[in-house]
């Protein structure tokens, strides 16, 4: 593989560009299964960056599942099969980047909800309503709720009974809670804003509980539509101190949970 790439241009995050430039490799089949990556001294002078550079460029490329380490060996390609699910947020500004994931949210949450009133059990929604009250409960002692949104909103997953939703929402979740996290921190500020949140989670509720489909999905889905207008109306200031802040590791791109 003598010269095979080109040195990459210095610039912010180069490990994510060196870890492209292999991706593509691999992904061309230039790279194949199985295949022993270069020493890392030669990346190195390949690529023009230094060890460290090299070393989280390969540290990406083992979380995308493309290539894995071989002890006393060295880096090898993987075999291919289903490409993993990622999401690189690292491009996104913090405002923005929370305002696209609970744009994901409403794509999963509306059928979710819809799903959970067509299926639900008694016993669903007495969990259901159970959740809510902890979510009352956490946010009257002063709490923004976070933990006990997910759980709400976990417990209408379950009722949804859709295993690959499921599982895909918990995956998310690790994004997601990110997200939820900021959205709870803004409207913890503002009593309208909780008023609004609560009457909102009480429309999904109802709806799932009268086993409204098409009510519950318009519910959840206006619920996510709530939360980016509320995001889009918090105080600039909230963005200088606590929210910048949260939500930095969706802009990091990394994993953080609803």
């Amino acid at each position: 593989m003598t010269a095979r790439f080109q040195s990459i241009t210095p610039g912010a995050r180069l490990s994510d560009r060196v870890a492209d430039a292999l991706a593509a490799e691999i992904k061309a089949g230039r790279l194949v299964a199985g295949e022993k990556l270069p020493t890392e001294a030669a990346l190195v002078e390949q690529f023009a960056v230094s060890r460290t550079v090299l070393r989280e460029a390969i540290s990406r490329l083992k979380s995308l599942g493309l290539v894995d380490s071989r002890q006393g060996s060295g880096m090898y390609v993987c075999e291919t099969g289903f490409a993993p699910l990622s999401f690189d947020a690292r491009y996104a500004g913090s405002k923005t980047a929370v305002i696209q994931m609970v744009e994901v949210r409403r794509a999963l949450e509306a059928e979710v909800a819809a799903l959970a009133a067509q299926r639900r059990t008694p016993a669903d929604v007495r969990r259901i309503r159970s959740a809510v009250a902890a979510l009352a409960k956490a946010v009257q002692a002063g709490g923004d709720g976070a933990e006990q949104d997910v759980a709400f909103h976990r417990a209408i997953a379950d009722a949804a009974r859709n295993p690959f939703l499921l599982d895909t929402l918990q995956y998310l979740g690790q994004f997601l809670y990110g997200a939820t996290r900021v959205t709870r921190a803004n409207e913890a500020r503002r009593a309208d804003f909780a008023q609004q949140v609560a009457d909102e989670h009480r429309a999904i509720v109802e709806a799932i509980d009268a086993g409204d489909a098409a009510k519950a999905r318009l519910a959840a889905a206006g619920h996510m539509d709530g939360a980016i207008r509320r995001i889009e109306q918090a105080d600039p200031a909230f963005w200088q101190q606590e929210g910048e802040a949260l939500a930095r590791p969706l802009t990091g791109g990394l994993p953080v949970t609803s």
